[in-house]
């Protein structure tokens, strides 16, 4: 099987790594070409244009940072759409909108290719050794037939149903994962303020019900002071743009949606829209004038697990 690869970003990078390291025939392609270097070094295969890729490839990926890149990829005149066919299998890896996943899917239904949006959730460290989680949503033939592809990719792959509903949860958990960061920030700054040692409030909190995956990760390079956890403000408004939008199609009135968008966009004033997204903290460290840091703790998450063989997570039901 062929694959193609569009967008080696942060994410984009260490998923089509993965694919190569797994033995793929891969061919890539980045608007910057210095970036697909490694890859060719490799053994992967450069394509010209998104159309030549889809002509030559199996399964044609994009993993890219906006819903208006991915589309431009796909319609432009030397775009995806232009060399998909039959048989073939577009794969949108981006967290994108639901509603505009559908019309791409549906142009791409068109020309006789089959569409799945299959993003991933897990942070970069763990897309790095392919221990990533992947939702899937489209027909269960497709899913099927990608899954070898996903299970290099990842570890825990999830059919979410048809095409669209992938989207809808990722930018879901998304959420949660920022409203975990926010809450995060005000414990640990309210912890400081009250005279606690940070490195004993990062033990109490993870050790309690006030765990999560965040904590885990984003507190320590927060109490590092180097903030990378190789995601950016501009995308967490991104994101929470597109939670908030699911709601308001959905007839639903949120409350703290509208509120983290807010939040995060006077950080992006404040601090940059590229900044790292737990640098958020440093609006409250404004605010006390404390800074919160804290020795012992990495720069940057590694994940210290060994890849292992990804497998399809069963909804249980009954």
């Amino acid at each position: 099987m062929k694959i193609g690869f569009v967008g080696l970003g942060n994410v984009g990078g260490k998923l089509s790594g993965s694919l190569l390291r797994n033995g793929f025939d891969l061919t890539v392609r980045d608007l910057d070409e210095g970036a697909a270097r490694p890859f060719l070094d490799n053994g992967a295969t450069w394509a010209s244009s998104p159309r030549e890729m889809a002509e030559v490839c199996d399964v044609v990926i994009t993993c890219l940072p906006s819903p208006a890149a991915s589309a431009a990829v796909m319609e432009a005149d030397d775009g995806l759409l232009a060399g998909l066919g039959p048989g073939k299998i577009w794969a949108e890896m981006s967290t994108t909108d639901e509603a505009e996943v559908k019309r791409l899917g549906a142009l791409v239904q068109r020309v006789g290719a089959e569409p799945i949006d299959c993003p991933v959730s897990g942070g970069c460290h763990r897309a790095a050794t392919g221990n990533i989680s992947i939702f899937a949503g489209c027909e269960r033939d497709v899913f099927d037939r990608m899954l070898p592809v996903l299970t290099a990719m990842g570890r825990q792959i999830l059919h979410t149903g048809g095409l669209g509903s992938a989207s809808v949860l990722k930018v879901v958990t998304n959420y949660l994962a920022t409203a975990n960061l926010l809450s995060i920030g005000e414990a640990l700054v309210t912890s400081a303020a009250a005279g606690m040692d940070l490195a004993t409030t990062y033990e109490a909190i993870r050790i309690s019900s006030g765990n999560s995956f965040v904590h885990e990760t984003e507190s320590q390079v927060i109490l590092n002071g180097s903030r990378d956890i190789n995601f950016t403000m501009d995308l967490v408004v991104k994101d929470i743009s597109l939670f908030n939008a699911v709601a308001e199609r959905a007839g639903v009135e949120l409350e703290l949606g509208p509120e983290f968008e807010r939040i995060f966009r006077d950080g992006q004033d404040r601090f940059g829209a590229r900044e790292w997204s737990p640098a958020i903290i440093g609006r409250l460290e404004e605010q006390t004038g404390l800074s919160i840091l804290a020795p012992g703790f990495p720069a940057e998450m590694v994940d210290d697990e060994p890849e292992v063989e990804g497998f399809e997570v069963v909804v249980k039901r009954g």
